[in-house]
């Protein structure tokens, strides 16, 4: 049976269906938040409206001066019996626990949709910790650093996401010698082949992450590797292996109750996990604030806004180089160097320079033609780490189809679809 298709959300149709939560800008930006290369799956699906999935369920959120809207889509696979979403099995688990309490004497009265409800808000809260000040945290890091009170005044509401650490670290995985946007691209590529079906809004389909049994499936490397991975799709198949057969399911969320370090060079153990991947996903998804990635972008902010020089002229980044960089930046910031490390990083990147130069003349029409031809007359090739040519060639498309077709034909019987992550 055909499903009916369902648009996105637009808080200007209707606010009936939205739900909200007090939340000033200055304590959270979605546009910068969500675009800033911290997560790869929240997409702006209309004008201020960021559309994305978390907790097994989809979700689109858009903000006003001082209220944060959002809105979780139905799943139709669950309601089918297909899949569950993690809102949906904390509820079962909540009305097991009540059908058990033989000394309740007044009747059961909230309903199914209010206890979705209370469920969602806490969800939501978790995922953008929200209990978080941002504004106090704002306001120590600028009378400790004079550069980043410059830069806070324009780049408010920066906030660091807890997300689910399965997803953190299999994205991050996938950034090896990229950028965000192809990025995201893979992220997606990897969710369509190995992920649970969700629901589909307008065109989009929307799929779950995939479980660390799907991803640990011996054919999942040359599936990848179809869809454009490169080298990375055997260290994404090799750690999921490697987690499942030395530490188990719930490994990744036993790391948040381990001090920074350990958990830190924890992850490094797996294929594909160096320092900078393993620093994201402890301040990502582990609850570790005082991580600081440092990549080559870092490394020229310390250098050229805190004049950070090492004492043999090093012109690679070292793992010396990292740790000073991040001994100096938690040094300046405390305990949450971490969080205040991406406001810069993000206060950085060039798709957010117009927000630097309110008042910058529009280029002309005619240089920006120009520009495009001149930028446009060579291919940039994308390479792998062995030089192989990682762009995907009409064969591997094909073989890519069929890869994926094959991964859903067994999705639904041989993948458990989501953890209890999110609430650890």
């Amino acid at each position: 049976m055909k499903t009916k298709m369902t648009k996105h959300a637009v808080l200007s149709s209707g606010a009936k269906m939205w739900r909200s939560l007090a939340c000033a800008k200055s304590e959270l930006r979605l546009d910068l938040t969500l675009a800033c290369g911290q997560t790869f799956r929240w997409k702006e699906s209309a004008e201020g409206h960021w559309t994305g999935v978390m907790g097994g369920r989809v979700w689109t959120l858009t903000q006003t001066e001082d209220t944060l809207w959002y809105y979780v889509y139905a799943n139709p696979d669950t309601q089918n019996g297909r899949g569950v979403s993690l809102l949906d099995k904390k509820r079962s688990e909540k009305r097991s626990v009540d059908s058990r309490m033989k000394n309740e004497e007044e009747p059961h009265v909230v309903t199914d949709q209010q206890e979705g409800e209370v469920e969602a808000e806490m969800m939501l809260k978790d995922f953008l910790q929200l209990h978080v000040k941002l504004g106090d945290l704002y306001r120590k890091w600028g009378a400790a650093d004079p550069h980043f009170k410059e830069i806070a005044d324009i780049f408010k509401g920066v906030r660091i996401l807890r997300q689910d650490p399965t997803e953190c670290l299999f994205s991050f995985i996938c950034t090896s010698n990229n950028h965000i946007s192809r990025i995201q691209g893979m992220v997606e590529r990897l969710c369509q082949a190995l992920g649970a079906p969700l629901c589909q809004l307008d065109q989009t389909a929307y799929y779950d992450f995939p479980t660390l049994s799907a991803l640990a499936d011996s054919s999942v490397e040359a599936c990848l590797r179809d869809l454009g991975f490169g080298y990375r799709a055997r260290f994404l198949q090799q750690s999921a292996k490697q987690i499942l057969d030395t530490h188990g399911l719930q490994w990744l969320e036993s790391l948040r109750r381990l001090p920074y370090v350990e958990a830190r060079d924890a992850l490094r153990t797996l294929p594909g996990v160096g320092t900078k991947v393993a620093d994201c996903v402890c301040l990502m998804s582990l609850n570790k604030s005082e991580a600081v990635p440092v990549d080559t972008h870092v490394w020229q902010i310390a250098k050229r806004d805190y004049k950070y020089t090492t004492d043999s002229g090093q012109k690679s980044l070292t793992e010396k180089i990292h740790r000073d960089i991040g001994d100096f930046f938690r040094k300046l910031w405390g305990p949450y160097a971490g969080w205040a490390h991406s406001v810069l990083f993000c206060a950085d990147l060039k798709k957010f320079q117009n927000l630097k130069e309110p008042a910058r003349v529009k280029q002309p029409k005619a240089e920006k033609e120009s520009g495009k031809k001149s930028k446009t007359t060579k291919t940039k090739r994308e390479f792998d780490g062995k030089g192989e040519d990682t762009k995907i060639k009409s064969e591997s498309q094909k073989r890519a189809k069929a890869c994926v077709k094959r991964q859903k034909s067994f999705r639904s019987h041989k993948i458990t679809h989501f953890s209890d992550s999110t609430f650890n």
